[in-house]
C-alpha cells in the first residue's frame, strides 16, 4: 500500500463509508439486542410454569417432540438450525390431546404408523389411514411444518446477513493486512543477498540465523499461547463446526498473525490462507457471541468468516463461499450461504482497498482447448490423483516423524528447518516461501523442462517438512506449485511437435492446479472456482472438469481420505 492510496480522496470517504455503515449495524444490533433483553425480563415472584415432554416421534435428523406446559401442549420440532413451534393447544380430532395417544386401539396405531416422517415433513407411508379425520389432520400439518420451516429460516436472518457482512469486513481488513505484511517480509528476504552483494559470507549467515530464529519463536508463539495455531487450522475449524472442539478464543488473532508472518515469511512453504481462514473465523464467532445468537448462527458466522479470510487470501471472493458449503458444511443450507455470501464479498471489497484488485496469476493468452485437451486433462486427472494421494502420505508421514522426535524441543526442530529454508532462500529466492512467485515462474516457462521434476521434488519435501515444523500457514499455495509444475510439464510434453510447447504447458499448469486440488482436498468446485479467479480465466473450465473429475476418481478409489479429515482426526486425537 503505498500514499497514493491515501492521497484519492474517494477512496478515503469509501472506506470511511464502510466503517460508518459497520458502525452503523453494530450499534442497531446493540440496541437490538437490549431491547429484547429487556422484554424478556420477568415479573417478581413470577412462578414459572410447568414443564414435560408428553410424547415425541423420530423426524430423521431431527425431532417431532410434543412438550405440555401446566395443562397445555404445544408440537414442536427440534435439532434443526432454530427450534419451531408448529402447533399450540394441540386438539385431537376426536378431542383428544394428540400427546395422550398410545398403542391401544387400531386407529391410534395407524396414526403412529402414518406421523413417521422424512426430509424434515410429514409423508404418510403406505398404509391408508381409515379415518377420515386422520387423513386431514396429517394434511394440514403437513402444510403447517412447511409453513414453519419457511418462517424459521427468514427468522433472524436479517441480523445474522448484518452480522456476517461485519464479519467479513474485520475478515478482509485483518487479511489484507496480513497479506500485506508477508509482501513486505518477502521483499526482504528476497532483497537481503543483493543489498549484502559486497558480503557474500555474512549475508548468508544472517539468513540462515534470522530464519531459523524466525522459525523457532513462531513455533514458541503457538504451544506457549495456542496450540490450536499451529498449521493450517482448517481441521480445527472444521473440527468447532462440527462440535468436536470448542470455539478459539481471541487470543489466537495475535499468535496465528505473528506466527503465521515469521514462519511464511522466513521461506518456509507455507501458505497464508490457513492463518487468513483461522483469524476470520475466529472474529467471526466472536461477534456473533458478542451479540447473543445461538450456536446455529455463530456456527454460520464461524463458517462465513472462514470463507471471507479465504477469499481475502487470493481474490477470489466466489471460492470462499463455496469453500464455506462444499468443504466446511458440506450441505447447502440458506442461511449457512447467505452468511457465506454477505462475509465473502465484504471481505473482497475491503481486502482490495488494500492490496489491490488484481488476480494473482498473470497468464496472458491461453490457447482454446480442443477436444483433444479435454481427453488429455482426462489424463491429466489420473496421474493428479495419483500424485495427491503421495501427496497426502507425505504430509501425514511427516507429521509422524515430527512425533516420534517429541523428545526434542519442538523449537529446536524448528529452528534446524527453518536455518535450511534459510539457506535455499539464499541460493534461489523463488524456490522458498508460499510459492506464488515460484507458479508465476512457471506459467512463463522460466526454467527448463528436464528441471522441473527435480523442482517439484524439492517443494514436496519442503512443504512436507515446514508443515510438520508446527509453524502457523497453510497448505493451499503449496499444493497449487506442485500442481502447476506436474500439469506444465505435462502439457509441453504432450504438444512437442508445436512451435510453441510452453502457452500449451501455461495452459495445462492452470489445469493441473484445479486437478491436484481436487485430488488433496476433494473440493472440486472449491478448486476450479480459486483457479479460474486466481487467473482470470474462464475458457478452461471443461478441461478442469475432466481432470478434477478423473482426479477425485483415482485418489477415492486408492482409498486415501481427503487431507482435512486426516489431519482434523489427528487433530483430535492430541486432545
Amino acid at each position: 500500500m503505498n500514499d497514493a492510496f491515501f492521497e484519492n480522496e474517494s477512496l478515503m470517504f469509501l472506506v470511511a463509508a464502510i466503517a460508518l455503515i459497520v458502525a452503523v449495524i453494530l450499534l442497531l444490533l446493540i440496541f437490538r439486542r437490549t431491547i429484547r433483553r429487556r422484554l424478556h425480563v420477568t415479573a417478581s415472584g413470577e412462578v414459572p410454569p410447568r414443564l414435560g415432554v408428553a410424547d415425541s416421534f423420530d423426524l430423521n435428523r431431527r425431532r417431532l417432540v410434543i412438550v405440555r406446559r401446566d395443562d397445555v401442549e404445544h408440537l414442536i420440532i427440534i435439532g434443526g438450525p432454530t427450534d419451531l413451534v408448529v402447533k399450540a393447544k394441540i386438539i385431537h380430532a376426536e378431542g383428544r390431546d394428540l400427546g395422550e395417544i398410545r398403542e391401544g386401539t387400531t386407529q391410534d396405531k395407524e396414526l403412529k404408523e402414518a406421523m413417521h416422517m422424512s426430509a424434515g415433513t410429514f409423508r404418510p407411508r403406505a398404509v391408508e389411514p381409515r379415518c377420515k379425520a386422520i387423513r386431514i389432520q396429517l394434511a394440514l400439518a403437513q402444510t403447517r411444518i412447511k409453513l414453519a420451516t419457511m418462517r424459521s429460516i427468514s427468522s433472524g436472518l436479517i441480523p445474522l446477513a448484518l452480522l456476517s457482512s461485519a464479519a467479513g469486513a474485520a475478515s478482509g481488513f485483518i487479511g489484507g493486512l496480513f497479506r500485506l505484511a508477508l509482501r513486505q517480509a518477502e521483499h526482504f528476504r528476497t532483497a537481503l543477498p543483493v543489498w549484502w552483494h559486497e558480503q557474500p559470507l555474512l549475508s548468508f549467515i544472517f539468513m540462515i540465523v534470522g530464519a531459523a530464529t524466525a522459525t523457532a519463536l513462531a513455533v514458541w508463539l503457538v504451544r506457549r499461547f495456542m496450540e490450536h495455531a499451529a498449521g493450517s487450522g482448517i481441521p480445527h475449524i472444521e473440527a468447532v463446526i462440527g462440535g468436536e472442539l470448542p470455539p478459539p478464543s481471541l487470543i489466537l488473532l495475535p499468535v496465528k498473525f505473528v506466527g503465521g508472518l515469521l514462519g511464511i515469511g522466513a521461506g518456509l512453504a507455507l501458505g497464508r490462507e490457513g492463518p487468513s481462514v483461522q483469524m476470520g473465523a475466529t472474529l467471526a464467532h466472536a461477534l456473533g457471541t458478542m451479540f447473543g445468537r445461538n450456536w446455529a448462527d455463530c456456527r454460520s458466522l464461524l463458517a462465513a468468516g472462514a470463507g471471507a479470510g479465504l477469499a481475502a487470501a487470493f481474490n477470489a471472493p466466489f471460492a470462499g463461499s463455496a469453500f464455506v458449503l462444499e468443504e466446511l458444511i458440506r450441505q447447502f443450507d440458506v442461511r449457512d450461504a447467505v452468511a457465506a455470501l454477505g462475509a465473502t464479498g465484504s471481505a473482497i471489497v475491503v481486502a482490495q482497498l488494500l492490496t489491490g484488485a488484481a488476480p494473482i496469476f498473470d497468464v496472458g493468452a491461453l490457447p482454446h482447448p480442443e477436444l483433444s485437451d479435454n481427453l488429455l486433462c482426462f489424463a491429466l486427472g489420473v496421474i493428479a490423483g495419483m500424485l495427491g494421494v503421495v501427496y497426502n502420505r507425505v504430509i501425514l508421514g511427516a507429521l509422524k516423524i515430527a512425533d516420534r522426535l517429541a523428545r526434542c524441543p519442538a523449537e529446536l526442530r524448528a529452528a534446524l528447518i527453518g536455518a535450511a529454508v534459510g539457506a535455499l532462500a539464499w541460493f534461489t529466492p523463488s524456490l522458498a516461501g508460499a510459492g506464488e512467485v515460484l507458479i508465476q515462474e512457471t506459467l512463463d516457462a522460466t526454467y527448463a523442462l528436464s528441471l522441473i521434476p527435480f523442482l517439484y521434488v524439492l517443494r514436496l519435501a519442503l512443504g512436507a517438512a515446514s508443515y510438520a515444523s508446527g509453524a502457523p500457514g497453510g497448505i493451499f499455495a503449496p499444493l497449487l506449485v506442485l500442481g502447476a509444475q506436474m500439469g506444465f510439464f505435462f502439457g509441453t510434453l504432450s504438444h512437442p511437435g508445436l512451435t510453441d510447447p510452453a502457452s500449451y504447458g501455461a495452459m495445462y499448469a492452470v489445469v493441473g492446479m484445479a486437478a491436484f486440488f481436487s485430488a488433496v482436498v476433494r473440493a472440486p468446485l472449491t478448486g476450479m472456482i480459486l483457479v479460474t479467479e486466481m487467473t482470470e480465466t474462464s475458457t478452461l473450465l471443461l478441461p478442469m472438469l475432466a481432470a478434477c473429475f478423473s482426479a477425485m476418481v483415482v485418489a477415492t478409489v486408492l482409498g486415501q481420505p481427503p487431507i482435512y479429515d486426516s489431519l482434523k482426526e489427528r487433530t483430535l486425537l492430541s486432545q
